[in-house]
């Protein structure tokens, strides 16, 4: 994982070149207890004691830290200079800020993108404390549009990491639709699902409580809940959210399977057309993605497919970043709702991962959802899973 970290502080330095910010400044303390999204791109590792990372734009890095981390800081590469301290940070780091004199200091937090918002209030007071009488802390301004370029623009390394999990993802799935049968209820299916982690040597990519969630029938509550006791029956979709955590990078990924009720050869219309509705809304919502769009128009392709064929508006957005989390914070493919900030409004760049899974309920048969892993290309957007566009039926 050093590389990695190379690379994205390389990264960095190149955003912080486009978007004219003199230096970017991440200060944590006691990351275990409460760690800053970045900190696994551009460190990962736990920090203890105060300690600032800065990043600027000249290509010069430093890292303060606490002298028992120093080493652990050295042997990164990433910074080229590890300044150790004793008793406080304080004086290091305004002897640091008064060589660079940046007109524009990036500090952590946003009120749009909570992996943009890992300086805590008391970081952030102990930071003014740290500058007062200094003028720096006039020059403070929000890391918000840095940090969702660094997390979005993936790396060679971080995509085919991605696509190793989509891949492992991918097999855990064939593995559990051979496996299950009716009579089974979604607990007997997710703990098959949870040897399989076991068996690839993988992670859940969210709590293992819901991942996998798994539907089947109406009756099954759909979100970020657990699967219950409800027994797979004939005439039940049988639904799943599921993805993987390998070598700390995320898949997310939905299916769904229908089971025959008695005296059907072939799922019933309402099935089959509701299905044909969502694959329309997922190959044509990825068709229409080029860099330079914002995410609104894009979940508002996949978003009016779905209404104009008569059925209700899904509740969530279309699509989210994808990687090192399997909701990797920047932009979203989504409408223009409160609750998402200006993160619909942000553009989309190559090299981003998203999700995209519209969906909807078929009344009496249960929740009809897919989700698929793309990622953003220089004319457009290419699939990292394999879609589904059949519907697999028992």
């Amino acid at each position: 994982m050093h590389t990695l970290v190379q690379e994205k502080v390389n990264q960095a330095v190149q955003i912080l070149r486009e978007t004219e910010i003199d230096a970017w400044l991440t200060f944590v303390r006691e990351t275990t207890a409460v760690g800053d999204p970045v900190l696994p791109l551009i460190y990962g590792q736990d920090l203890t004691w105060n300690s600032a990372l800065i990043i600027t734009r000249t290509g010069s890095t430093y890292a303060i830290v606490g002298r028992f981390e120093a080493e652990t800081a050295r042997r990164l590469n990433a910074y080229s200079q590890v300044i150790p301290y004793d008793k406080s940070m304080a004086p290091e780091l305004i002897n640091v800020l008064s060589a660079l004199n940046p007109g524009q200091i990036a500090i952590n937090y946003s009120l749009n993108d909570v992996h943009a918002d890992g300086l805590s209030y008391g970081m952030y007071q102990l930071l003014l404390s740290y500058l007062a009488g200094t003028g720096y802390n006039d020059r403070l301004i929000s890391a918000e549009a840095l940090i969702a370029a660094l997390r979005g623009r993936k790396t060679a390394s971080e995509i085919n990491l991605i696509r190793a999990a989509v891949n492992t993802t991918q097999l855990i799935f064939e593995h559990t639709f051979s496996f299950m049968r009716p009579g089974m209820t979604e607990i007997d299916v997710a703990e098959f699902m949870h040897s399989q982690l076991a068996r690839f040597g993988v992670n859940p990519a969210w709590h293992i409580d819901h991942c996998p969630a798994v539907n089947t029938g109406p009756n099954s509550p759909v979100g970020h809940s657990g699967p219950t006791a409800l027994k797979i029956e004939p005439g039940h979709i049988v639904h799943f959210d599921f993805g993987v955590k390998q070598n700390n990078y995320c898949s997310d990924i939905q299916r769904v399977v229908y089971y025959l009720n008695h005296g059907e050869s072939h799922p019933p219309a309402a099935v089959q057309h509701g299905f044909d509705v969502i694959v329309q809304a997922i190959q044509q919502a990825v068709a229409s993605i080029r860099p330079g769009m914002q995410g609104k128009e894009v979940d508002s392709i996949a978003r009016g497919i779905v209404t104009s064929a008569g059925y209700p508006e899904y509740l969530y957005a279309t699509g989210h970043q994808l990687g090192r989390t399997a909701h990797d914070g920047a932009g979203l493919l989504g409408p223009v709702w409160e609750r998402y900030g200006d993160t619909p409004n942000y553009r989309i760049e190559p090299g981003q991962v998203y999700t995209v899974e519209p969906g909807i309920a078929i009344p009496g048969y249960g929740y009809l959802g897919l989700e698929e892993d793309i990622l953003v290309v220089e004319d457009g957007a290419v699939f990292l899973s394999n879609p589904q566009t059949e519907l697999i039926f028992r």
